[in-house]
């Protein structure tokens, strides 16, 4: 089955409803704010652990790697559990992980507290977009996913910089304190809007690992793991090039990340609208679309004028991600939960592949800029994966998979 049918929850009042999507979507936002908040909080690690920006880039990329590791795994191990105890499970793990990183003493500490951090990111997102799902009436599923989704893209627009402000304000470590309660709360609120559902449909592990067992499925994640990266590449390594190409003081890194999250909102309006009426090949539209801003990114960064408008055009690379997403929902069949967790999984590889791309060409000596050149091949590479999996599409099946 496709979607979850409707449970008698999507009868609940409505003020209850929305109170639950905006609980839901606090999850998110606390997550989108810990995921982000390392690339504005980038010199004051530096400063506080005596290390290199590209060690940071390895910080970012441990986040990443264990979202990709934890998105499948606990959706699968969880996938007998309700989906309100599974919920209140993921956000409470969520919460222990940005509070190991609040207290992280050293280097190495702070390097496993990140991974362990990021373990439940996916699979909190998966559970949650289908609980939405399933306590909203015929028509409305969409919105409802949209407004948890929501609470990431809102983030980026003022969780990040709110929590730069506070790392350059007071510490770096008040940044992963605030997430920690803000993970909290959304536990609490879950706990006592969201009743359980004695009607809830479950899972099982191996009839989704079947469904998901598709060609179409792993191209769509690869697109998004391998066209993705760009974005991360500049973005992980922004608040140095703003205060060593463009020239600026670290009062403007707030404002650069105010102007992503501008330009992420725009893009997750823009990729539902384009999903719409291209379907599949609103993918192409969004790659050649990154493949030009990337390219452009190195010659704006060298003005404060040209930089932040710059900055707002790779944020609108947020635009694959409903489209990847809706994406998955079409050719997923049964494999609806781990889909859904996985296309975070593919993000976040693209979240470890950005960074490290990025940080090798620093490394390199070929500059701060050169990062913007590393995501455009990236964004290339992407394009190719596009091709392969519409060639694959159009070829005749001998055995198609069942559902």
């Amino acid at each position: 089955m496709a979607a979850p049918s409707p449970s008698p929850a999507a009868q609940m009042p409505r003020r209850t409803y929305t109170l639950i999507l905006f609980a839901l979507g606090m999850g998110g936002f606390a997550i989108g704010t810990s995921e982000f908040a390392m690339m504005g909080l980038m010199p004051n690690l530096v400063r506080g652990f005596g290390i290199t920006e590209p060690q940071v880039g390895h910080l970012i990329s441990a986040y990443a790697i264990g979202v990709v590791i934890g998105a499948p795994v606990l959706a699968i191990l969880g996938a007998r559990l309700p989906r309100r105890q599974l919920l209140l499970a993921l956000m409470g793990f969520y919460a222990l992980g940005n509070l190991a990183s609040a207290l992280a003493p050293n280097y190495p500490t702070m390097l496993v507290a990140r991974f362990v951090a990021g373990l439940p990111h996916g699979a909190y997102f998966g559970v949650a977009m289908l609980v939405a799902a399933s306590i909203s009436r015929p028509g409305h599923r969409g919105t409802a996913v949209s407004r948890v989704l929501l609470g990431l893209s809102i983030a980026i627009l003022v969780g990040n910089p709110l929590a730069t402000w506070l790392g350059q304000q007071l510490s770096w470590r008040w940044a992963f304190g605030l997430v920690t309660a803000i993970s909290l709360l959304t536990v609490v609120l879950v706990a006592r809007l969201l009743a359980p559902d004695p009607d809830e449909p479950r899972q099982t592990p191996m009839r989704e690992l079947r469904a998901f067992n598709r060609s179409q499925v792993w191209l769509a994640l690869l697109i998004g793991s391998i066209g993705f990266a760009g974005m991360f590449c500049v973005f992980s390594y922004l608040a140095p090039t703003l205060t060593q190409v463009t020239g600026v003081a670290e009062s403007w890194i707030p404002v650069a990340l105010a102007a992503f999250g501008c330009g992420a909102i725009l893009g997750n309006l823009a990729g539902g609208w384009l999903v719409d009426r291209f379907a599949f090949r609103a993918v192409a539209i969004v790659l050649a679309w990154s493949l030009c801003v990337l390219l452009l990114f190195p010659l704006a960064a060298h003005a404060v004028w040209s930089i932040l408008p710059a900055i707002v055009a790779v944020g609108t690379m947020g635009a694959l991600a409903p489209v990847l997403q809706t994406r998955l929902m079409d050719v997923a069949g049964d494999a609806q939960t781990l889909a859904a967790a996985s296309n975070h999984a593919a993000f976040n590889v693209a979240n470890a592949l950005g960074p490290w791309f990025g940080g090798m060409a620093i490394s390199a000596g070929l500059g701060w800029t050169s990062t913007g050149y590393v995501g455009a091949a990236t964004a290339a590479a992407g394009l190719l994966v596009y091709a392969w999996a519409r060639r694959d599409e159009r070829r005749p099946r001998e055995a198609p998979a069942s559902c």
